[in-house]
């Protein structure tokens, strides 16, 4: 009996140690960080370009999170999402190597804690009503300036890196460089009208990458009149600007030959425009439509004179970048003229582009350039090579069934935006006359320059910026919070970091994305989108064949026979009928096989997702056993 209990006393003793242990080393494990990014793009790994701004960090930074860890209200999703913050946020006072604090505020009611987020401008919500209000945001303080993120939300997780890093260089570096922007579209907002505050009618409030670019610029209007742009003006964007006069291109001339930076949209067919301006239609079709009247947009002499080419009758169709559309009547259709472009259409290396996965150019033309000894034409977005074309602008605007006879894909890559560096020549030899007396076009002569080194990008669309093109604005617990649709806002966050800020937050901001396309998917459909169109194309040939067929034979008739079909007219009608539905069983059978082939490759990643660990384990567990038998 002593035996036993003497076994059984070692037994719990020997276990209350191990607990102890376990206990001891998870304590131990709590405090350290053990972590592996195993994500393809390193989603939660700081980028460079954030270890770059922290790294030129001159004063010390703290940042202040504040999160109401302790109150009931928090809902549990956004508990989890403010572990995830918490847990970068500790990365960069790690990669600050002491420039930067993090402090951990628990906001309760009626606390030191409160009063602070508060005066921060943290955002209160009250998630019941009946209940205390919850703080979750971040606040950054740098000597005597200050910063803040007024709320989280899980549906920004793919911006978070981007909007700490840029909270961090707005407070260290409170500068904000002048950018111009000029546009025949009201892209930045109207002035408050009293007649339409008194109807209830809030004034326009503008483009929202404009409204976030006020975050961080100091955007100036240039109007489309302009003679000369003001000197502080580094970066100067244009966004579609149709019929732009003289003295606005000699004034453009003249900022990229001073150096000026240069970021211009222009569009062979505008959809803003078309829905901004469509009142003026029934203007156009008497003959007038005034001067706000849709229409293309493009730089004129100065891309003549800088070797661009921009067609704005034409616009860019790849079969192979199809975007769906709602088409009405609960039916969507695939808009190869709305073009969705992947990473296969960006410029390998360029810090722009080169992480982008989904970029949306509704309607886009085509560019093309020479490289010379003076200036060099980079593309930094392409088309596809096999399944691009062009077609008319005026048919595009009607869908499939309009554009449909001229997708005929040639081999051609097309350019949509390109890069153009070096130097630049005027495209004013001899000055410009503004038209007001001798004396001041003499000095407007004399004073203009002749050439100069600047760095210009150029899209071949506008309309990728417009809000319903990029970006949804919702409402969430703490605020208002930008929802991209695409990388539309990224990119053009890009091309101005680089042109007009820091250049390091470029690499913050071309993350790799949450979503992945189906890319094997979208060949299956673009493959079989041109067997379609193939065996359409080969129908309409044979209609128009025998509709002229039939014409012939009708006017052969005379007199009352021209009312009577001849045998020969029904012969054709009815070989066209019969043609019509093998057509109609052809193209039912390539849809069954895009179907089919879209299943058969559900189906093998089910199988691979699902049964491959099993399959791995079972091997293992076989020659293991083969394995012991032989030993």
């Amino acid at each position: 009996m002593n035996k036993k209990l003497t076994k059984i006393g070692s037994g719990a003793a020997g276990l209350a140690l191990l607990l102890v242990i376990i206990g001891a080393t998870a304590v131990i494990l709590k405090s350290l960080r053990f972590r592996a990014d195993l994500t393809a793009e390193k989603l939660y790994t700081l980028s460079d370009g954030s270890k770059k701004v922290i790294g030129q960090l001159e004063e010390d930074v703290t940042l202040k999170f504040y999160y109401s860890a302790s109150s009931s209200e928090m809902p549990q999703a956004l508990k989890a999402y403010a572990g995830q913050v918490q847990d970068y946020l500790k990365e960069y006072e790690l990669a600050g190597k002491g420039h930067v604090a993090l402090e951990s505020y628990d906001p309760q009611p009626d606390s030191d804690a409160e009063e602070w987020a508060q005066r921060y401008g943290i955002a209160q919500q009250q998630v019941n009503p009946f209940g205390q209000p919850v703080y979750f945001g971040l606040a950054a303080v740098c000597g005597d300036r200050q910063e803040v993120i007024e709320g989280f939300s899980p549906r920004s997780e793919a911006t978070l890196e981007y909007d700490i890093t840029r909270l961090i260089t707005r407070v260290a570096w409170p500068e904000k460089p002048v950018i111009g922007v000029m546009s025949a579209l009201d892209v930045l907002g109207g002035e408050p009208n009293p007649m339409m505050m008194q109807m209830g009618q809030r004034p326009p409030q503008g483009w929202i990458v404009f409204r976030e670019l006020k975050k961080d610029y100091t955007v100036r209007e240039i109007k489309t009149d302009v003679e000369k742009i003001d000197d502080d003006v580094k970066t100067l964007i244009v966004v579609h600007p149709k019929n732009l006069e003289e003295k606005a291109l000699f004034a453009i001339d003249q900022f990229v030959l001073r150096g000026g930076r240069l970021i211009a949209c222009v569009d062979p067919f505008s959809v803003i425009d078309m829905l901004t301006n469509g009142r003026n239609q029934q203007m156009m079709m008497m003959g007038g439509g005034g001067p706000n009247q849709p229409g293309p947009s493009t730089l004129g002499k100065l891309f003549d004179k800088w070797g661009v080419s921009f067609d704005t009758s034409k616009v860019v169709a790849d079969l192979s970048l199809s975007t769906k559309l709602n088409a009405g009547n609960n039916r969507a259709e695939s808009n190869p003229a709305f073009l969705s472009l992947t990473t296969k259409n960006m410029a390998k290396g360029d810090l722009l582009v080169s992480q982008l996965t989904s970029v949306m150019l509704p309607f886009s033309g085509a560019l093309s350039g020479k490289n010379t000894d003076a200036l060099k034409f980079t593309p930094v977005i392409v088309s596809s090579q096999n399944n691009a074309c062009l077609i008319d602008q005026m048919s595009a605007q009607f869908g499939m069934s309009a554009m449909q006879s001229q997708l005929n894909p040639d081999g051609v890559e097309r350019v949509l935006a390109a890069r153009l560096e070096g130097t630049f020549e005027t495209a004013f030899p001899d000055g410009f006359s503004s038209g007001t007396n001798d004396t001041a076009n003499a000095t407007n002569k004399v004073a203009s320059l002749k050439s100069g080194k600047s760095t210009v990008l150029v899209f071949g669309d506008s309309d990728f910026l417009g809000d319903n093109f990029c970006v949804t604005e919702q409402q969430t617990l703490f605020g208002n919070i930008l929802q991209p649709l695409n990388d539309n806002l990224t990119l053009f966050a890009n091309v101005v970091e680089q042109f007009a800020g820091r250049a390091e937050l470029i690499g913050v901001r071309a993350r790799g994305q949450f979503n992945r396309p189906f890319v094997k998917v979208d060949e299956l459909e673009a493959a079989a989108m041109k067997k379609w169109q193939a065996q359409e194309a080969q129908f309409q040939k044979e209609l128009n064949e025998t509709r002229s067929r039939l014409q012939a034979l009708q006017k052969a008739k005379s007199g009352n026979d021209r009312f009577i079909l001849s045998k020969e007219q029904q012969q054709e009608i009815q070989g066209l009928r019969k043609k019509q539905a093998e057509t109609q069983r052809l193209l039912k059978e390539v849809r069954k096989n895009l179907h089919a082939d879209i299943d058969r490759l559900g189906t093998k990643l089910k199988t691979i997702n699902i049964g491959l660990i099993p399959a791995l384990v079972v091997l293992f567990g076989i020659f293991h056993g083969i394995y012991r038998r032989k030993r």
